[in-house]
């Protein structure tokens, strides 16, 4: 095999390849040898069909494979023992072939360019611990206690109020009649909250237990019975008791409830479950930091195939009006995004960075986790779409590239309070909106623009029209 290189063209280059007929015949004879093993034909035995037999019926086929086969395995190896990195499918041209024939064929391929990395140790970041106030947990565990439903029995004089837990049986008509899902026993109902069907708690208050009531609405529309939907409806109850809200004790026996050894070791666990929340907010401040520094690297030059590939996606869904009148805006993002990309990739190359299997896995059952009631779909969601799993390889191997870049950069070490936490997320977001703002008023000039610079096209149109007539009048 002979290669030289030609037309060298910044990151544009082509490779012409040759392979004299010589090699292309062992090729073919190996192919012979492989399908005569497996071919019958009448007359012959397993085996034994001879290889000009095999050339007049098969020999366009057997060809086609050793070319598909030659092209895809010379190629490769070209562009590994000349340390080219394709940006994109490589275009392949072939310009002889045949069998009994040279093959010759020209490779035109972008390559990804240089990138040097070595300045990335130089960069400078934020890294933010928290210093969580006693008085932030307590507050936490509080709020827990009375999110718990802690109701205690009174006694058969007391009248139910709003926020009193009643416990009642009942039986249903419509029409007078009764229906299958109109009947039930010690039905639970926190009075006031409105979560049964809408109008029904209220007209619970002010009974005692044993009380009697009938109580009349108007089924909903998502009443499972759907011939029922929107009829009156009438529900003889009885009261079996009233339970008044009891306020929780915040004890170690309330800790054991929620999981905890016990007072101690819930604030512990809340406290830590506070400094994790902004942990990874925070966290994601400190990689902004870093991904900004990394677009201000210097790249000569960045390959036009994969400015338009990402181009493409940025403008996915958008009108061809919207994409045309924002072109330059589109291409600035672009650049900055594969930048970005390039050197993330060849930082993660050069340090051996690697997702693997077992992570990924990792990470889905932690979304699994997020998704009670919901785990087969997302299951099925990511076995049914490829890139979705491909986008989740590329979150985890850009996070992990980031926290290797983290390891060498040069660390700002920071101890914040919440509120201070706090101020410099809500920064960030106004920064972030500042940018949108920016973006979209820019946008909104350029198509303004646009349309004026139509108008006066429009305009010098017809004027011009207007004069070719009063000449032809003339």
């Amino acid at each position: 095999m002979k290669v030289t290189i030609e037309n060298k063209k910044g990151l544009n280059k082509d490779l012409r390849v040759f392979i004299d007929k010589k090699t292309m015949s062992s090729h073919m004879n190996e192919k012979y040898e492989e399908v005569k093993k497996n071919v019958v034909l009448k007359g012959f035995r397993p085996g034994k069909v001879p290889k000009d037999i095999l050339k007049r019926q098969f020999g366009g086929t057997i060809f086609g494979e050793v070319l598909d086969k030659v092209l895809k395995d010379t190629s490769s190896k070209v562009l590994e023992e000349n340390k080219i990195k394709p940006a994109g499918q490589p275009k392949i041209d072939i310009k002889t072939f045949g069998e009994d024939k040279d093959l010759e064929y020209v490779i035109s391929v972008t390559e990804l360019p240089k990138i040097e990395i070595k300045a990335i140790e130089n960069i400078k970041f934020d890294q933010y611990s928290i210093k969580i106030d006693p008085k932030e947990t307590d507050k936490r565990i509080e709020q827990i206690a009375k999110s718990q439903n802690n109701f205690k029995d009174s006694d058969a004089e007391t009248k139910s109020s709003k926020g009193d837990l009643i416990v009642f049986d009942y039986k249903a008509t419509v029409d007078g009649k009764e229906f299958k899902s109109g009947e039930n026993k010690n039905t639970q109902l926190v009075l006031g909250k409105d979560l049964f069907i809408k109008g029904f708690d209220a007209q619970l208050i002010g009974l005692k237990k044993n009380n009697h009531k009938k109580v009349e609405v108007v089924l909903p529309e998502n009443y499972p019975e759907k011939e029922y939907v929107n009829k009156k409806a009438v529900f003889d109850c009885r009261i079996n008791s009233v339970k008044k809200p009891e306020k929780v004790k915040i004890n170690d026996d309330f800790a054991k409830n929620l999981g905890a050894k016990d007072l101690n070791n819930l604030k512990e666990l809340i406290s830590k479950q506070i400094n994790d929340e902004y942990k990874n907010s925070l966290a994601t401040l400190t990689n902004r930091q870093i991904l900004n520094q990394l677009e201000k690297f210097n790249v000569d030059e960045i390959p036009e195939n994969l400015i338009e590939q990402e181009i493409k996606i940025l403008s996915q869904g958008k009108k061809e009006d919207e994409i045309n009148n924002n072109i330059k805006n589109f291409e600035d993002q672009a650049k900055k995004r594969i930048k970005t990309g390039l050197i993330l990739n060849q930082f993660g190359e050069q340090n051996n960075i690697k997702v693997s299997e077992q992570e990924i896995q990792t990470e889905i059952q932690k979304q699994l986790r997020t998704m009670p009631g919901q785990e087969k779909l997302l299951q099925e969601y990511y076995q049914k779409n490829p890139s979705a799993l491909a986008s989740l390889r590329g979150s985890l191997y850009e996070e992990k590239i980031i926290q290797a870049i983290k390891n060498i950069a040069k660390a700002n070490k920071k101890v914040v309070t919440q509120e201070e936490a706090e101020k410099l997320l809500k920064e960030e977001n106004e920064k972030a909106q500042k940018i949108k703002d920016k973006e979209t008023i820019i946008k909104k000039s350029e198509s303004l623009s646009k349309t004026e610079k139509n108008k006066k096209a429009s305009k010098k149109s017809s004027s011009t029209k207007a004069k070719s007539k009063k000449v032809s009048k003339k």
